[in-house]
């Protein structure tokens, strides 16, 4: 492949990054070139040593994609870095993929729990004080041998509970995405070595 239609490709398949970063890239790869040439190497050989423009742009993607979730800590930021490290290969479609889309699971039930604990604290609150305009609502007669009284207390408990489950789940988020983001980095890092 000649330098002209290599950084071509390059700069084609770099389409989607800053301008000046894709500028900075390609003027790496001139420069590269450039220095072949004065060796006395063809563009050719120079060209087959640089690698595959794909998987060099794949590597700058993944970068880019990497330091813009670091940056701008957004769930489609991280979800791009996601998909950009599984772009390198087939190892990262199984380490890093498979663990993401389980811990995203994980973490979306965790917050459906702390959320249906709220909702069911703050209902059954509302169906004891509503009970003498609705009689169909939480009663005594429900759960023999206990009052309302106590039925409120545990449901401002379950309240609580569930609140602070959100706000738990919430750090436990942020945790995650710092986690996931290192261990993106890792993986990038082995790959380039």
């Amino acid at each position: 492949m000649t330098k002209t239609k290599y950084l071509e490709e390059l700069g084609r398949l770099l389409g989607d990054l800053p301008q000046a970063t894709r500028e900075d890239i390609l003027y790496d790869y001139e420069e590269h070139f450039r220095n072949g040439l004065e060796e006395g190497k063809t563009e050719e050989a120079i060209a087959q040593a640089l690698g595959e423009p794909k998987a060099i742009a794949r590597h700058y993607r993944a970068n880019y994609a990497l330091e813009r979730a670091e940056t701008k800590t957004t769930t489609g930021n991280l979800l791009r870095a996601v998909i950009a490290s599984v772009s390198l290969g087939f190892f990262n479609l199984v380490f890093v993929l498979g663990p993401f889309i389980g811990l995203v699971g994980i973490l979306m039930g965790l917050f459906a729990a702390a959320f249906g604990i709220t909702i069911a604290g703050m209902g059954t609150f509302l169906g004891v004080l509503l009970h003498p305009y609705l009689p169909f609502t939480v009663t005594a007669a429900a759960v023999p041998g206990i009052n309302k009284v106590v039925i409120m207390f545990a449901s401002l408990g379950a309240t609580a509970f569930g609140l602070l489950f959100l706000i738990g789940d919430c750090y436990l988020a942020r945790l995650f995405y710092g986690l996931v983001l290192s261990y993106l980095k890792f993986n990038l890092n082995i790959i380039k070595k």
